[in-house]
């Protein structure tokens, strides 16, 4: 099943900060995101937008599919 995309919905790149590697790519809902707020320092959350995340996903999605959420 598809996660839902709408006007809430907020797609992002997680990176490790102390090697520079994307550790999560994928999208959630705005309400979901707040239940779930990042307490690791060493990641950050980087958000795009939908047409930057599509372009990303669509350019390097053989090189993402490790870290690409499920549904995405």
């Amino acid at each position: 099943m598809n996660q839902t995309r709408d006007k809430d919905t907020r797609y992002f790149v997680e990176i490790n900060l102390t090697t520079l590697q994307v550790v999560k790519v994928g999208f959630m809902q705005k309400q979901a995101l707040k239940e779930t707020q990042q307490t690791d320092v060493r990641l950050h959350k980087l958000f795009v937008t939908e047409g930057q995340y599509n372009k990303m996903v669509n350019r390097c999605g053989n090189e993402l599919a490790s870290v690409l959420l499920p549904n995405c």
